[in-house]
């Protein structure tokens, strides 16, 4: 069964919503410009409520490594994901910190892009548009993957089951797809979640 994450949690709400799904993952994002952008203090409060079944990712653009380990430690997160130009070396810098799972994303723009997320360091790669702008990459190039890897960029509802079908990812990460207003919609995150493990359309 295709993993599920669900990006850029940042109310009560929204864990009340994901503890009732349990997606296996689920992502706070600690990129200060961007406008899902949770505090470690706010992101503490949250994964205090989240249900412990569900994995914390932390989503980093070239943060310091001590900021990052120290959220690991705090039980904050499990696993950071690396969203910024970092490379294997700072990949393997922040392993010798802390002892978990890195994810590391890649936004998809050419075969050249793909060759950099197969050669990753990291134990998860991560396939993206890049931006958190609900659009989808040129998914032809994923022929050129040669391991597992979480699918992102421009994936909801309407579109999870096929994608699933076509490329049989490890894992989808959806976020902007399940908002309304630009808040994470409960019922959109329902059906995204039924679409991955029951209920799909093409499957009745």
């Amino acid at each position: 069964m295709t993993k599920i994450k669900i990006c850029g949690l940042t109310r009560e709400c929204d864990i009340e919503a994901v503890n009732a799904l349990l997606p296996d993952y689920i992502g706070f994002v600690f990129a200060k410009n961007s406008k899902r952008y949770v505090s470690p203090e706010q992101a503490l409060m949250l994964r205090e409520k989240l249900d412990r079944h569900i994995v914390p990712v932390g989503v980093f653009v070239n943060e310091n490594t001590e900021q990052i380990a120290q959220l690991v430690r705090n039980g904050v997160i499990s696993i950071p994901q690396l969203h910024g130009n970092e490379t294997n070396d700072d990949i393997n810098a922040l392993r010798k910190q802390i002892k978990c799972k890195i994810m590391q994303a890649f936004r998809i723009t050419s075969v050249e892009d793909i060759a950099k997320a197969n050669h990753s360091a990291a134990d998860y790669i991560l396939l993206d548009s890049g931006g958190g702008t609900g659009k989808p990459f040129d998914h032809t190039l994923i022929a050129q993957i040669t391991r597992p890897y979480f699918l992102a960029g421009g994936i909801g509802c309407e579109n999870v089951a096929e994608l699933i079908d076509m490329y049989m990812p490890y894992a989808v990460d959806a976020s902007s797809l399940l908002e309304t207003n630009g808040c994470k919609d409960p019922e959109k995150m329902k059906e995204f979640v039924k679409q991955i493990r029951g209920g799909r359309k093409n499957d009745e």
